[in-house]
C-alpha cells in the first residue's frame, strides 16, 4: 500500500464512514480495487505513482467495472497525503447522494 492509501484506510476500516464497511485490496473479477464497499457498490482508487504511464489501462478497467455496476470515487495519492479531511468529505458527500437517492 502507498502512503496514502494508508492514511485513507486508517479512515475509512471498521466502519469509521457512515457505518459502512469497507475492504481493501478487493478482488473483483480479474481487478483488485485499492477499497471497496460492497453494500454501496462503491470502489475507491488511490492514485500515485505506480498509476503514472496507466491511465489508459486504469480507465478501461474501471469502465469494465462500472458495466458491472460499480461506482468509482478516484483521489490522487498527494491529496490523501496533504488534506485527508477533504478526502473524507467527499466520500460522505458521494454516500449521502446515493443515501438519498436509495429512499
Amino acid at each position: 500500500m502507498t502512503l496514502g492509501e494508508v492514511i485513507l484506510w486508517q479512515h475509512i476500516r471498521r466502519r469509521q464512514i457512515k457505518g459502512y464497511q469497507f475492504l481493501r485490496q478487493k478482488p473483483i473479477a480479474n481487478y483488485i480495487v485499492d477499497f471497496y464497499c460492497k453494500e454501496l457498490k462503491l470502489a475507491i482508487e488511490v492514485d500515485g505513482g505506480s498509476h503514472e504511464g496507466r491511465e489508459a489501462e486504469d480507465l478501461r478497467r474501471q469502465e469494465r467495472l462500472e458495466k458491472m455496476g460499480i461506482r468509482f470515487l478516484r483521489f490522487q495519492d498527494s491529496d490523501v497525503k496533504d488534506d485527508i479531511g477533504a478526502v473524507l468529505s467527499v466520500i460522505e458527500n458521494w454516500i449521502d447522494v446515493y443515501e438519498e437517492q436509495q429512499s
